[in-house]
């Protein structure tokens, strides 16, 4: 039976050379020079640190725009509240979005429901498998989920007929 899976991966690669081209940016940014400003990658999550908030918001643009030019979504990277670490000093942490938490899935199992494609659904840990018996149907499923927002980045992988 045809199937396909949804899934929101983000490229770990793209990421660290996007992280590496704004790190190079920030450093030689005249606007920037005396902010004390970093960006800290450590495979899971982004720290920037500044010190004030226009400067914390110029490093976030900066990384933003890399990663766009990367092609990574920049909703796969969820930005927390600016918060003071001492001696004027800010700090913002980005969390990489890795896969679809059991939630996000029943939503996007719920929605695929509503819209009454004749496909099957299934949770398989933090990724979802769409059957049907016809290849159109599954084509639309992806064009009604592409349409849709749900918050994160989704990848339709494993096409098979």
């Amino acid at each position: 039976m045809p199937s396909f899976d949804i899934v929101s991966e983000v490229n770990l690669q793209e990421i660290d050379n996007a992280v590496n081209t704004a790190i190079k940016e920030v450093q030689h940014r005249y606007d920037l020079k005396g902010g004390n400003c970093e960006i800290i990658w450590d495979k899971k999550t982004i720290v920037l640190k500044a010190n004030d908030e226009m400067k914390m918001n110029a490093v976030r643009d900066i990384l933003q725009g890399k990663l766009h030019k990367r092609g990574v979504e920049i909703s796969s990277v969820k930005f927390d509240k600016i918060e003071p670490i001492g001696g004027m000093m800010l700090k913002q942490s980005g969390t990489l979005i890795q896969g679809i938490d059991k939630e996000k899935a029943k939503e996007i199992v719920k929605s695929i429901k509503d819209s009454k494609l004749k496909v099957q659904s299934q949770i398989i840990d933090d990724q979802l498998r769409i059957t049907s018996k016809s290849i159109d149907e599954l084509q639309s499923t992806i064009t009604y989920v592409k349409a849709q927002r749900f918050g994160l980045p989704l990848q339709f992988i494993n096409m098979r007929s």
